[in-house]
């Protein structure tokens, strides 16, 4: 437990985003031993990985208010805010999280005050674009919880509109959208971070009326999209989290 705690302790204060050679430094630990005690802390929540680096994860985004500077969250706000003032959108950033994903922040304009931001709230696959885009990154091996979660619900995972053609879809596209499946005036297009194939970190989602994110909308939001996570996978793996976004 000492190893673990120590571990998460270095990652929350480490300058930037650190690698495993500097954490296993950092707490005087083999590089292997470090590497088995951070695995254990990924599936919990409680270190990020992205690409050779590792951040506070969700566990700890979830007890502390002010998170460590180089969080997920501080790395992706500015991304989120530079988004939402080019689409007139809400923007969120979700995490893999149990059978759904997590909302960790939004950025919400003025004139979508109407719109719950649904911070904090656990989303399932088969109802929102967030945790389908991270779902159709994943291992077709790992998507195991999440089609259990949507046959819990009664959700068809077979057929045109079950869970694994909107995965498929999601995954051929490289973005997700959802319209009308939990609100019907209100629509949504997401793409997953993925510094790593098959490991998404987060994905960045875009929230607002139906009527703004359609056939004749999207293409123009799937590219804002687009740009918005190659910079934050560009920030994650690239220069640690220390690059102007």
């Amino acid at each position: 437990m000492d190893k673990a705690l120590d571990l998460i302790e270095a990652v929350g204060r480490a300058p930037r985003p650190p690698r495993l050679t500097e954490l296993a430094d950092e707490v005087g630990l083999h590089r292997a031993t470090a590497y088995r005690i951070l695995v254990d802390l990924v599936r919990r929540g409680w270190v990020l990985r992205a690409d050779d680096r590792y951040l506070p994860g969700t566990a700890v985004l979830l007890l502390s208010a002010r998170a460590a500077h180089n969080s997920l969250t501080s790395v992706a706000r500015p991304v989120l805010e530079k988004l939402s003032a080019q689409t007139g959108l809400m923007a969120n950033l979700q995490v893999l999280e149990g059978d759904g994903s997590r909302v960790v922040d939004v950025v919400r304009p003025d004139r979508l005050a109407m719109i719950s931001t649904l911070l904090g709230d656990r989303l399932p696959a088969h109802r929102f674009a967030g945790p389908l885009a991270l779902v159709a990154a994943l291992t077709p091996e790992a998507r195991g919880p999440y089609l259990d979660a949507a046959r819990a619900q009664g959700h068809p995972l077979d057929g045109d509109t079950g869970l694994l053609a909107d995965i498929a879809r999601a995954e051929a596209a490289g973005h997700a959208v959802e319209n009308g499946r939990n609100d019907q005036f209100v629509a949504s297009v997401s793409r997953a971070v993925v510094p790593v194939p098959g490991a998404p970190v987060c994905a960045i989602t875009l929230v607002g009326p139906a009527a703004e994110i359609d056939e004749e909308h999207l293409p123009t939001l799937s590219a804002a999209l687009a740009a918005a996570v190659d910079t934050m996978t560009g920030l994650l793996t690239q220069a640690g989290g220390e690059a102007d976004a």
